[in-house]
């Protein structure tokens, strides 16, 4: 079986669209890989890791990732299961428009960040657009809208957070990323994290939250939604599928999920088959 499974969504003169899907077999640091075109990668299911030189980003849902034209990196797969990404390609022209110009590099193609955090509504937009484009529900030109809205959203001063920490901060604030992400029904408890991670619960805390943002229990909660998201096409028992994310009842779902994304769980699966919400 080949290692990627890569369907085109869309293709217009406008933005290019594709669903990438990884077996995530590579443990360890992959070959060298590098792209011809700048590239948007939004995560939603799954986890990897992402190197470029010595630096490196995990790649969740709570991220967009950028793949700079030309440059060369590596990427590894520390949690089993693989990953699946939304991938969109821009004309330069067009990215230049729409990112803020603190984000560019200054006479080169691309971006100066490896990663920024997205908000909730960028992760349902990229759930909206997967799920409508592939099931035949969104027309193109409604999709190049919500697709541009949702490069300006992921790149905003208001909604996108790059870390700010030194690089032994970051790469404490990732093996936690990659701890809760291996699990998202797991109940963890700041001390079973800070065991794990061979640090001090406090510490562990106020690193996390000055990097990301945001706390420990916020940043899963997240993980959790957008797997949601992912899932909710396919579902018909919402409460089992509450449970299985790790909610304690299927109104502690709803609510989660309504606070989050405006809309109820079944609302947003009404919306991806084209019924009218009620």
């Amino acid at each position: 079986m080949p290692e990627f499974d890569v369907s085109v969504l869309l293709d217009t003169g406008t933005v290019s669209v594709r669903d990438v899907r990884c077996r995530g077999e590579c443990r360890h640091r992959s070959d060298e890989e590098c792209t011809a075109a700048t590239h948007l990668v939004f995560p939603y299911r799954g986890v990897y890791v992402r190197h470029v030189g010595s630096e490196q980003s995990v790649a969740d849902a709570n991220h967009v990732l950028f793949f700079n034209a030309g440059q060369i990196y590596r990427v590894s797969h520390p949690v089993a299961g693989g990953d699946a990404c939304l991938s969109l390609a821009l004309p330069e022209a067009t990215l230049h428009e729409l990112a803020p110009p603190s984000l560019l590099q200054p006479g080169a193609a691309g971006l100066r960040e490896q990663s920024l955090r997205i908000d909730a509504r960028a992760q349902a937009l990229v759930a909206l657009l997967r799920h409508g484009l592939a099931g035949g529900v969104t027309e193109p030109l409604e999709a190049e809208g919500l697709l541009l809205t949702l490069v300006c959203r992921s790149l905003g001063p208001r909604t996108a957070r790059a870390p700010r920490a030194t690089r032994l901060r970051r790469r404490l604030v990732d093996r936690a990323k990659l701890l809760l992400a291996s699990d998202l029904s797991r109940r963890w408890t700041l001390a079973e994290i800070a065991a794990e991670l061979g640090g001090s619960p406090v510490y562990l805390t106020q690193v996390f939250a000055d990097v990301e943002g945001l706390p420990l229990y916020r940043y899963q909660l997240r993980l959790r939604l957008a797997r949601a998201l992912d899932r909710l096409p396919r579902e018909a028992d919402l409460s089992a599928l509450a449970l299985e994310l790790g909610f304690s009842s299927h109104s502690h779902f709803a609510s989660a999920f309504r606070q989050a994304y405006g809309r109820s769980p079944s609302d947003f699966q009404r919306s991806l088959s084209g019924a009218p919400d009620r």
